[in-house]
């Protein structure tokens, strides 16, 4: 199954080992799951990580190799055509129109934000929901 990654199962797999947003990344890791990236999305998660490393207790050099390793096991996704303004939150679209691009579901905490995305063949789901449907 091919996904797009909010930023936000990101974090939270980073920040605790004790959730489905941490079995994510594992199933990522072991490529039971095909992850979507654009360029736009990573320096998104970048910039998450980065700003909160305090926070995830991890070092610069330990965020570049998160993100390294995302890049190398990640397909990257060329997106054509630009959806915006389509959800109210401009990285909410950067997100969606990934999805689009690649033929990817959305994984995020936050499936409310993506509602509209089911107009355009996406559905957004939350990585508890995505574990379930795997198992």
């Amino acid at each position: 199954m091919k996904i797009v990654m909010d930023t936000n199962v990101l974090f939270a797999g980073l920040y605790s080992a004790n959730g489905a947003s941490y079995k994510v990344l594992h199933y990522l890791a072991a490529r039971r799951l095909s992850l979507a990236l654009s360029t736009p999305l990573l320096f998104e998660y970048e910039d998450v990580l980065k700003r909160n490393r305090d926070i995830l207790n991890l070092s610069d050099f330990e965020i570049e190799t998160v993100l390294d390793n995302l890049c190398a096991f990640g397909q990257p996704q060329k997106i054509h055509f630009l959806w915006r303004p389509y959800l109210p939150d401009a990285k909410d679209d950067m997100v969606l129109e990934l999805a689009v691009a690649s033929h990817a579901n959305i994984i995020t905490h936050n499936p409310k934000n993506y509602l509209q995305a089911l107009n355009v063949g996406v559905t957004a789901i939350p990585p508890k929901t995505l574990l379930e449907r795997l198992t």
